[in-house]
C-alpha cells in the first residue's frame, strides 16, 4: 500500500489535525514504514502458532494473605499536623 499526500490529508481531516508541509512529509514517511512493517509480518506463516493470551507463563499468581504486624494508631498519628486520639484532622474543603 502506498501512502500518498491524499491519504495523509484524509487522515488529518478525520483526526481534525493540521500539519505543515514538513510535518506532512515526516508523517507520510512514518506511515509508509509502519505499513511496510505490517506487510512484512503478513508474509509470515502463522498457521500453527497459538494466540498469545498472557505475556508470561504465570497464570493468576496470587500471594497468600498473611497477617503481619503493623503500626499502632498512636504511631500513625504522632507526626500528623493536627489530630485527636482517633483520627487526622483536616481543613474543611466543602463550604455550604
Amino acid at each position: 500500500m502506498e501512502v500518498n499526500d491524499a491519504l495523509v490529508q484524509q487522515l488529518a481531516n478525520l483526526a481534525k489535525l493540521e500539519f505543515s508541509e514538513q510535518e506532512r512529509a515526516g508523517i507520510q514517511h512514518d506511515l509508509q514504514r509502519m505499513i511496510t512493517f505490517v506487510e512484512k509480518l503478513n508474509e509470515l506463516d502463522t498457521a500453527n502458532v497459538k494466540p498469545l493470551l498472557f505475556l508470561t507463563e504465570n497464570y493468576n499468581v496470587f500471594r497468600e494473605d498473611k497477617v503481619v504486624p503493623s503500626i499502632t494508631r498512636e504511631e500513625g498519628l504522632q507526626n500528623a499536623p493536627s489530630a485527636n486520639d482517633q483520627y487526622f484532622k483536616v481543613p474543611k474543603v466543602i463550604k455550604k
